[in-house]
């Protein structure tokens, strides 16, 4: 038995949609999700400002993160964040190329070593310190293997 299309029917979704934009219009969700996706992306703002002046906190990580908290709770923020003069490039970068800046990324790396060590030394229980090695290793291999961009 053949399926039965119809031909009058229309496509729901847009077939060009931006790779950072959310395919779902922002007045059809619900708006404690869209609350929360807003607080969210204020909040990686905010730690992206912090990591831009202290040296042991990433970026670009929190920029991309509120990029994407942005791209589905407001168009407007996140226009905003991709415009501005010191992070839209980081995130434009992140964006085209999939790569961060070489400092941004030793940075991270660096915080990840830091935080296993320190996270041992409170523990001071192998097991524990294992699963702790266990859980970072996923992302810190993904952060060593991403392009770093000029």
């Amino acid at each position: 038995m053949g399926q039965v299309v119809n031909q009058n029917q229309k496509s729901i979704a847009p077939s060009n949609i931006a790779i950072d934009e959310c395919p779902v219009q922002v007045s059809t969700r619900s708006k404690v999700k869209v609350f929360l996706w807003k607080v969210t992306g204020v909040f990686c703002v905010g730690l992206a400002i912090l990591g831009a002046i202290l040296p042991i906190l990433p970026t670009t990580v929190f920029l991309i993160m509120a990029t994407a908290c942005f791209a589905k709770s407001s168009p407007r923020m996140q226009r905003k964040l991709l415009n501005n003069k010191v992070f839209g490039p980081l995130i434009h970068e992140w964006q085209q190329h999939r790569s961060i800046p070489r400092k941004a990324k030793r940075i991270a790396l660096l915080t990840i070593i830091l935080s296993v060590v320190w996270s041992a030394y409170l523990l001071q229980n192998m097991m524990l310190t294992l699963l702790v090695i266990l859980l970072i290793i996923g992302p810190f291999i993904f952060l060593w293997r991403l392009p770093e961009s000029k």
